[in-house]
């Protein structure tokens, strides 16, 4: 493990207490009958935790789109070809994507960090290139990755994460770019979900039934070929995971280490939260769930990380889509308790 990564998750620590019971007292006290804003409530009060404020604010908004290709794409498990990538990598840099729609709908900024894009795009001030290789190995005949390069990954998150919070950033936003990668996510989610590869693998970018069919025995090819251990996440990473998805969990570890909320996407992005949980079990306080995707392990994912999602509107598309829409609601959630009129200051009578 590299001294970078041993020192962020030495950082993360737990959540304040002091400001999260002032935020809850503070919640119990406003206009409105306790609970009656349910998941915004307990987002305030969970933010309040994490930035150790009682009132938090929401300023600078980063979705950071982590992109990689995989090698496993050469076994038929994506409808779409790898050059995909590259091309929606300059898409997104374009500002023509839909993460870009949304990002520009709550006001959030979008950096892509290529971490593993056979592909090379121009020099963009919202690019950073730190690619771990082009593209990793195929999995489903041995590891997709070193485990040096597996730290790697993570680091570059980490890295990105930690620059966009030092730049003001108090809330981070996780995003994927990479044509194969429910391939690999899916072979995490078995592994640390602890279920057949059959159940928790889905049609990912529209694959017919007998497409999928296909997908989950090459992802149980990939497990017997690989045997990763479910107690390592950097095992499991490098031998059936992605660069994409190392640098989201990179991400998500900076953000907790730096007591600043993550607002964790869909499938892919899960993935990558997952290792980070593997690695500092406390990430989970300062995750945010945002959807539930139409990828059939996704509950059991979420369900692993004890974590409740804000929507379920049949989202699949990733890039960050499902985190840049939650944003909104994770910024209306802190206006809410530090805006909104007590009992006492309103001068209403509280009916307990």
């Amino acid at each position: 493990m590299s001294r970078r990564l041993e020192r962020t998750i030495e950082a993360i620590g737990p959540l304040d207490a002091a400001a999260t019971d002032a935020a809850r007292s503070r919640q119990d006290r406003l206009t409105k009958p306790p609970g009656s804003l349910g998941i915004l409530e307990r987002i305030s009060i969970q933010i309040a935790g994490i930035r150790a404020e009682p009132r938090p604010r929401i300023g600078g908004k980063t979705v950071v789109v982590c992109a990689g290709d995989h090698g496993v794409v050469a076994q038929g498990v994506s409808a779409y070809p790898q050059a995909v990538t590259g091309q929606m990598v300059a898409n997104i840099l374009a500002g023509g994507a839909a993460i870009n729609v949304l990002a520009r709908h709550v006001g959030a900024r979008v950096v892509v960090l290529d971490v593993g894009v056979i592909s090379d795009a121009p020099p963009h001030r919202d690019l950073v290139v730190r690619k771990v290789g082009r593209g990793t190995a195929d999995l489903s005949v041995g590891p997709a990755m070193s485990r040096e390069e597996a730290i790697e990954a993570i680091g570059a998150g980490i890295e990105v994460a930690a620059r966009e919070i030092d730049r003001g950033a108090n809330v981070i936003a996780t995003g994927d770019m990479g044509i194969g990668n429910t391939t690999p996510s899916s072979a995490i989610a078995s592994v640390l979900c602890r279920r057949p590869p059959a159940a928790v693998t889905g049609a990912g970018t529209g694959l017919s039934d007998e497409e999928r069919g296909h997908k989950a025995k090459v992802i149980e090819r990939a497990i017997r070929v690989n045997r990763p251990d479910p107690a390592d996440p950097i095992d499991v990473l490098a031998k059936v995971g992605g660069f994409e998805i190392g640098a989201i969990a990179g991400v998500v570890l900076a953000a907790a280490a730096k007591r600043v909320p993550v607002v964790v996407d869909g499938f892919i992005s899960t993935a990558g939260a997952m290792i980070a949980h593997g690695l500092a079990p406390l990430t989970c306080d300062y995750m945010i769930a945002t959807h539930i995707s139409v990828e059939a392990g996704h509950r059991a994912m979420l369900d692993h990380l004890g974590l409740d999602a804000f929507f379920d509107v049949d989202f699949r598309l990733g890039e960050g889509t499902g985190a840049a829409l939650a944003l909104g609601f994770v910024e209306a959630a802190c206006k809410i308790l530090d805006e909104m009129a007590t009992f006492e200051s309103a001068g209403v009578s509280d009916a307990r």
